[in-house]
C-alpha cells in the first residue's frame, strides 16, 4: 500500500521545514534546477546593490488551497540595482538553509530578466508547495 499524507499532515511538515531562518538568492547561470542540486549548482548574482535576503524563521504563511497541496509562501522580496552597470541577467532564485550552504529549493524564472540600470529591480514572491506523489 502507498504511503499517504493528509493535509494537514503535508502542512505541518512545511511549518516545520520553513521554521528556520532560510536565505534568498539571485542566480545568473542558465541552470534547470534538478534533483542532484547543491548551493554550488548556482552562480549568485553581483550587480550593485544585490544582496541574498534573509527570510525569517516562522514568517511563512503555510496553507491548503487545494486538497492534496499544501503551501508555504512568503511577502515579496524586491533586489534592486543601486548603479549603472554592464549588463547582468538573472535566470532565477534559490533559497539556503540557515547554515548557509545547504540547497532548500529553487526556481528558473519563466524569462530572464536583466539588471543594467540604477533602479532596475526584481521582485520574488517565494513559495513552495507539497503535493501528492
Amino acid at each position: 500500500m502507498a504511503l499517504k499524507a493528509p493535509d494537514v499532515g503535508k502542512m505541518r511538515m512545511l511549518t516545520d521545514i520553513f521554521a528556520g531562518n532560510k536565505t534568498l538568492h539571485l542566480f545568473t547561470n542558465n541552470h534547470i534546477p534538478a534533483s542532484a542540486d547543491t548551493a554550488a549548482s548556482y552562480t549568485e548574482a553581483t550587480f550593485t546593490g544585490y544582496a541574498a535576503s534573509t527570510i525569517a524563521g516562522g514568517s511563512w504563511t503555510v496553507t491548503n488551497p487545494s486538497s492534496g497541496v499544501a503551501q508555504a509562501a512568503n511577502a515579496q522580496v524586491t533586489f534592486t540595482s543601486s548603479a549603472n552597470q554592464t549588463a547582468q541577467t538573472v535566470y532565477g532564485y534559490y533559497v539556503l538553509h540557515a547554515d548557509g550552504a545547504t540547497l532548500a529549493f529553487a526556481e528558473l524564472f519563466a524569462s530572464a530578466q536583466t539588471i543594467q540600470n540604477n533602479g532596475d529591480t526584481i521582485k520574488i514572491t517565494p513559495q513552495f508547495q507539497m503535493t501528492e506523489m
